[in-house]
Parts: C-alpha cells; sequence; structure tokens
C-alpha cells in the first residue's frame, strides 16, 4: 500500500504567532478569514496582509472571501497578498476566468459545501476552472449564509465521489479535529486537510490538539 503524505491547511490563522505555530508544526498551507456573513475567524484585511507577508516561501497563504464578483476580489487579493484566493460562495459565469486573466500566480480554489448529489454534479462542473477543490460543511441557503467554520461533518461517502469524479486536487473540511482526521483521510483520500475549530481552545490556536492532529494525519492512508 503506498502511502502519500497529506496536505494540511490550517484556517481560521489570527495572529503572526498562530501562522509561525502553524507552520512550525509542519502546515503546508495557511488560511486568513475575510469579512464573512456567519462564523469564526475573520480578520481585517490589513492583517490578513500582514500575516501572509511574513510567510515562509513553501507554505501557501490562502485568503478566504465571501465576495462573488471578480472585480472586488481582485481588490481583494491585490491588497492581501496572498499565493491562493478560497472562494467560500458559488460565483457566476466567467468569474474565474477573470481572475485567472488578472491574477497569474494566484492559485483558484472552490469551497463546494457538500449537502447532497448536487455537490458532485457542482464540482464536476466548476473543477477545469480552478485549481483545486475544498469539500466543506456550511449552508450557503441558510438565512444568514454558513460558509465555512461550523465544526460539522458531513457525509464523507460523497467526498469521496468527489473526489473520484475530479481532476483537481481535493481538500477535505468540515469538523475534522484529532479525534476522526486518520479515518477521514482513510475513507476519503484527500489531496489535503482543512481545519478551523476542531484545534481550538477558548478561540485560540491550541499548541497540543495540533501536534495531535499532525501525528493523526501521518497515520491516515491514502492509496
Amino acid at each position: 500500500m503506498l502511502r502519500v503524505p497529506t496536505r494540511v491547511k490550517i484556517c481560521c490563522i489570527a495572529s503572526e504567532e498562530e501562522a509561525a505555530l502553524a507552520v512550525r508544526m509542519g502546515a503546508s498551507a495557511i488560511g486568513l478569514v475575510s469579512q464573512m456573513p456567519s462564523g469564526p475567524g475573520s480578520i481585517p484585511e490589513a492583517l490578513i496582509r500582514d500575516i501572509a507577508d511574513n510567510v515562509p516561501p513553501g507554505v501557501d497563504t490562502f485568503l478566504l472571501t465571501c465576495e462573488t464578483t471578480a472585480e472586488r476580489i481582485i481588490e481583494q487579493q491585490r491588497f492581501c497578498r496572498t499565493t491562493t484566493i478560497q472562494l467560500v460562495d458559488e460565483v457566476g459565469p466567467g468569474v474565474h476566468a477573470r481572475l485567472r486573466e488578472a491574477l497569474p500566480g494566484v492559485s483558484i480554489v472552490q469551497v463546494i459545501h457538500v449537502r447532497d448529489d448536487d455537490s458532485l454534479r457542482e464540482s464536476v462542473e466548476v473543477a477545469p476552472s480552478v485549481d483545486a477543490l475544498l469539500l466543506d460543511s456550511g449552508n450557503p441557503s441558510a438565512p444568514t449564509k454558513e460558509l465555512g467554520g461550523t465544526g460539522r461533518v458531513h457525509d464523507w461517502a460523497v467526498s469521496r465521489r468527489i473526489r473520484e469524479s475530479v481532476d483537481v486536487p481535493v481538500y477535505l473540511a468540515g469538523g475534522l479535529n484529532p479525534g476522526n482526521v486518520a479515518k477521514a483521510i482513510a475513507q476519503v483520500a484527500p489531496f489535503g486537510v482543512d481545519v478551523c475549530s476542531g484545534l481550538r481552545t477558548n478561540g485560540a490556536l491550541d499548541e497540543a490538539k495540533l501536534a495531535a492532529f499532525m501525528r493523526e494525519v501521518a497515520l491516515g492512508v491514502q492509496v
């Protein structure tokens, strides 16, 4: 059985100190959350820029944005200077292409909120336009949109089907923690895992939980 290292993205980073801790513990990417309609972890764009500017080469910085127009997303990224844009909501036709044209060298990751089989159709349709998908457990149809950070686990069987049906890397998010991440990796075999609330104590990134999470990721087996 071939063991494939799973990338780890630590999301909801709130300070340069948390970013440094995540990097030191082996994270390959960090997530920086701009203003959202709900959920934890949002920080001012000026702080996102400061953190992104100080992350060492080789570690990706994700700007999480709920904006849906190309113009506003481009404006955000040019200010924040991250290596990657994570689109947490659905965007209209042509937006991905406009981002690609305006932001050469910046990776585009589209979030898919896994709720039912429509998520598979949506994933297959959007995958050719982006660099990766991130499968999360939000609910964009809620009265106040839930676009991440819910702490809920979705149906990993659907996530596995999505991963098998697309030709881009897939990150798995949604309710992951040290107690379930190895099982999640074994079941879904994602390119990477993404975690926010599962590693926090009283809102702060917990070094002991992070260390336990990284150990469990190493136990997860991908085929």
